[in-house]
């Protein structure tokens, strides 16, 4: 298996929720956000993310004129 390249990760992550112990480590915040109902902090633009509404539908909505 290949290692985590949290630091690499880091660089990209725009999740703002500063106390996260899941920043960097992408396998774990997939299945923590997925088992919560809600995607992750880089599946949505920067001002949507900072309303931390990580929901399923927050993302169809967002995402909805696109498709």
């Amino acid at each position: 298996m290949k290692e985590c390249q949290e630091e690499k990760n880091l660089k990209i992550c725009n999740c703002s929720y500063e106390p996260c112990s899941r920043k960097g480590v992408c396998c774990e915040c997939i299945q923590y956000h997925w088992r919560m109902n809600e995607l992750p902090a880089c599946l949505f633009p920067d001002d949507v993310e900072r309303t931390y509404d990580r929901s399923i539908r927050r993302f169809i909505e967002t995402y909805k004129d696109r498709i």
